[in-house]
């Protein structure tokens, strides 16, 4: 039986090499003015730095700092708008905190260009390189970290659930031929994400993460991105800002069930949830029965 949060994966990031074998947080930067959770949003710099200060106090590794939301219904933005958004803060961000992890949350290559250019590490894409020509060729070209997240057509498709007949094979079938030839291309620093709330109904993303730990099977760290979302304030019958307990919840299933990074919004809970996961961890549990 695999050992509790062992995925036996380092990836290097901002020069450190990274072992995921502790789960990480990855704080969310809006840079939005439209993003579907409200205390997520920044509209300056300045407000920015202060925001990613008190993440990293609170024990965020990684700031993932997006400029295009992906909530239902968003508006388009342009290319250079989502530029023009976001990397100003990562260029101020980099400077002010040369240590932390910059992920850049785009689909766009343009934008990952820019925004690893301007002090960015890391490629968040929710489109698994299906939304943009040239994703996969850059990142193995220049060997920049990805995150390959799972969901189905392009960007304005990314809400439209198709038919799954077993949603948790699907999705890990549909990923397993993308690690496999990023792997073969001699790509190395690789995480994984089911993308819950993408292409997905709440049923699915609750199915997914009963069976979390099947996404050990493709060998890179996963990345659980459950914070505030729909499966958990729609289903609760509440609104995103009063989903904080619900996302507690469900943090705590995805580090029993082998997550390595929690991308969340609230920082101290899920710091406090790892601490106690990893109290029980010592405590002779080993993952959800």
């Amino acid at each position: 039986m695999d050992a509790l949060f062992s995925t036996g994966q380092t990836i290097r990031l901002n020069g450190q090499l990274l072992d995921f074998s502790k789960p990480q947080i990855m704080g969310i930067l809006n840079i939005t003015p439209d993003s579907f959770y409200e205390g997520s949003r920044v509209s300056s710099v300045d407000l920015a730095l202060k925001q990613a200060s008190d993440m990293i106090a609170a024990g965020a590794l990684i700031l993932d700092i997006g400029g295009h939301s992906t909530r239902p219904g968003a508006a388009s933005v342009s290319p250079q708008e989502e530029i023009d958004r976001v990397c100003p803060i990562i260029s101020a961000i980099s400077s002010a905190f040369p240590t932390v992890i910059i992920s850049i949350d785009t689909y766009r290559v343009a934008v990952a260009k820019a925004a690893i250019a301007a002090g960015a590490h890391l490629f968040n894409d929710i489109g698994a390189g299906q939304m943009d020509e040239g994703v996969f060729d850059y990142i193995v070209e220049n060997q920049v970290p990805y995150i390959l997240s799972h969901s189905v057509g392009r960007f304005d498709q990314v809400h439209e659930v198709p038919n799954y007949q077993n949603v948790v094979a699907e999705v890990l079938h549909n990923l397993l031929p993308k690690v496999q030839e990023l792997r073969s291309r001699g790509f190395k620093d690789l995480i994984v994400d089911p993308g819950f709330g993408f292409s997905k109904s709440i049923d699915h993303n609750y199915q997914l993460l009963a069976h979390l730990r099947s996404f050990k099977l493709l060998g890179a760290p996963i990345l659980a991105g459950l914070s505030r979302k729909t499966m958990i304030w729609k289903e609760l019958g509440v609104t995103a800002d009063e989903a904080l307990n619900g996302s507690s919840v469900l943090h705590t299933v995805a580090l029993l069930q082998g997550a390595s990074i929690l991308r969340v919004h609230d920082v101290k809970e899920a710091q406090e949830t790892i601490h106690l996961v990893q109290k029980l961890q010592q405590n002779g549990i080993s993952h959800l029965l």
